[in-house]
C-alpha cells in the first residue's frame, strides 16, 4: 500500500492554515488531509473519530507541500572536482567557471544537470529554475538546448524553467537586448531573461534596455542583483524605479541583493520601501553568499552577506530562500535540497520557529510569476505532493530532515511510509 486516502494527525505549518485553525496551548491542533485521485480534497481538524481504511496516522509527523526550488545553476552542478585551486570570492568563482569551459560538452551538461534533478526530485521539489550562463551576444550557449531538453523530459515530474543569465553590459545596445529578448522567448514559455548586475559591469542604460526589452516580447525576468558588500551598489533601488517608469507588467525576481547588508539603514529601507510597491520577489541564497561574500584567504570573514531577509517579509515583499550553486566553484557544498537552504538562513539570520513562520518561502511557486496569488495558500484542490518529515519536531525543524517520504500526486516517491500504515 502506498496511496493513502487520509492523512491522518498531520502537523501542517501555520502559514498553511485558515487564521481561524483551533488551538492547543498556542500551538494549531493537528490535521486530518483528505486525498482523492492524486490531489487534496479537504483539510479538516483531526478528531477522535475511527480511523478510515486507507489512512496513515502521522501521529504528529511534520507536512508540507512540494518544494520550489527557485535559484539554481544546473549547467555549473558538479563541476568542482574537475578544479584546482580556486581564488576566494565571487570573481574568483567566476574565473575558474570560465576556466571550465573547455570541458563543457552537450553530454557533459546533460549528466550534471540531470543529476542535480534527480536529486531534487528525491528530496520533494516539484518546481526548479536554474540560470545557465549566456556570455555570447551572438550565439546561444551550448547549455540552453539542454536545459530545455530535459525540461520537456521532466514534465509531469519536476516542472524545470530556465534563465539566461547574461552580463549586464551585452544589454547596452537596446537593439542587441530585444534581439537576445526575442531568443529566450522563441525557448518557450519556461524560459525567462535574465542578467547579472553588480557594481563591477553597472550601467543604468544597460538595465533599462534589458527591462523594456523584457516588458516588449512579455517576458518574465530573474536578475542577479548586486551580490556585494559594496554598499554603493544600487542595482536593486534602480530596477525598482525603472519598472515603475516603464509601467512593466510581468514578474521580476532578484536573487542575492548582499549590498543591502552593507548599506546604512535609513538607505536599505527606503530601496525596500520602493521594492515593496514594485512587482519583485527577492531570493535569498544563504550558504553562497555565506561563502562568497567577505572571502580572504587565511581570514576568518566578518560579514554574513545574507540579504535583509526579516525586514523584506515585513514589508510583505515575497522572499524565498533557494540552494543556489551545489558543487562547484560558488558554492563546494549543497545536495539540491531546498531545506537544506533555510537550515543555513535559520542559523545566519537568527530566524524564529522556521517549521511554522519562514517554511512558506520553500514552497510558493506563485511568488515566481506575474500574477502571485493574493489570497491565503492552501491545500485543498492542489495536487498531493507532500513532504513527511518522520524524524523532525517542530522545535528542531529543519534539523533531522534528512529522513523523509514524499508523496507525488497521493504516491510514495521516496522514503519508507510503513510505520503508518495501518496495523
Amino acid at each position: 500500500m502506498n496511496a493513502p486516502v487520509l492523512l491522518d494527525n498531520a502537523r501542517l505549518p501555520r502559514w498553511l492554515l485558515p487564521t481561524d485553525w483551533p488551538q492547543r496551548d498556542g500551538v494549531p491542533v493537528l490535521a486530518r488531509v483528505a486525498l482523492d485521485t492524486g490531489r487534496v480534497q479537504s483539510v479538516r481538524p483531526a478528531d477522535d473519530a475511527a480511523p478510515a481504511p486507507q489512512s496513515w496516522d502521522l501521529a504528529g509527523t511534520l507536512v508540507l507541500p512540494g518544494f520550489v526550488d527557485a535559484h539554481t545553476h544546473l549547467d555549473k552542478a558538479f563541476t568542482l572536482p574537475r578544479m584546482k585551486d580556486v581564488q576566494p570570492g565571487l570573481l574568483g568563482a567566476i574565473d575558474a567557471m570560465l576556466a571550465d569551459r573547455v570541458h563543457w560538452s552537450p553530454a557533459d551538461v546533460r549528466e550534471r544537470a540531470a543529476r542535480g534533478l534527480q536529486w531534487a526530485w528525491e528530496c520533494g521539489t516539484t518546481h526548479v529554475r536554474t540560470h545557465v550562463d549566456w556570455w555570447e551576444p551572438d550565439a546561444v550557449p551550448l547549455a540552453w538546448p539542454v536545459l530545455a531538453e530535459l525540461a520537456e523530459e521532466w514534465a509531469g515530474r519536476v516542472h524545470l524553467e530556465q534563465v539566461s543569465l547574461i552580463k549586464l553590459p551585452l544589454f547596452e545596445d537596446a537593439a542587441q537586448a530585444l534581439r537576445l529578448a526575442k531568443q529566450v522567448k522563441a525557448t518557450g514559455p519556461h524560459a525567462l531573461l535574465g542578467g547579472f548586475v553588480h557594481s563591477t559591469n553597472w550601467s543604468e542604460n544597460a538595465l533599462r534596455n534589458l527591462l523594456t526589452a523584457a516588458e516588449a516580447c512579455d517576458l518574465d525576468i530573474d536578475l542577479h542583483v548586486d551580490e556585494e558588500l559594496n554598499a554603493a551598489a544600487v542595482g536593486l533601488q534602480t530596477t525598482a524605479r525603472i519598472l515603475r517608469e516603464i509601467g512593466f507588467e510581468g514578474r521580476v525576481v532578484c536573487g542575492h541583493i548582499c549590498a543591502l547588508a552593507a548599506q546604512p539603514e535609513s538607505q536599505a529601507f527606503a530601496t525596500l520601501d520602493a521594492v515593496a510597491r514594485a512587482p519583485i520577489t527577492v531570493v535569498s541564497l544563504p550558504a553562497t553568499n555565506l561563502l562568497l561574500q567577505d572571502a580572504v584567504t587565511g581570514r576568518t570573514p566578518r560579514l554574513r552577506g545574507i540579504t535583509l531577509v526579516k525586514e523584506i517579509r515585513e514589508r510583505g515583499i515575497p522572499l524565498l530562500f533557494a540552494s543556489d550553486n551545489v558543487q562547484d566553484p560558488f558554492c563546494r557544498l549543497g545536495s539540491f535540497d531546498p531545506v537544506e537552504a533555510l537550515g543555513t538562513a535559520a542559523l545566519v539570520a537568527q530566524l524564529d520557529e522556521p517549521f511554522d513562520n519562514w517554511s512558506q518561502a520553500l514552497c510558493r511557486s506563485d511568488w515566481l510569476h506575474r500574477a502571485p496569488a493574493t489570497t491565503a495558500p492552501t491545500l485543498v484542490g492542489a495536487k498531493a505532493n507532500l513532504v513527511l518529515f518522520t524524524q523532525a519536531d517542530r522545535h528542531g525543524w529543519p534539523s533531522r530532515t534528512a529522513t523523509r517520504v514524499v508523496l507525488r500526486d497521493g504516491r510514495v516517491t521516496h522514503g519508507d511510509a510503513t510505520p503508518f500504515f495501518p496495523k
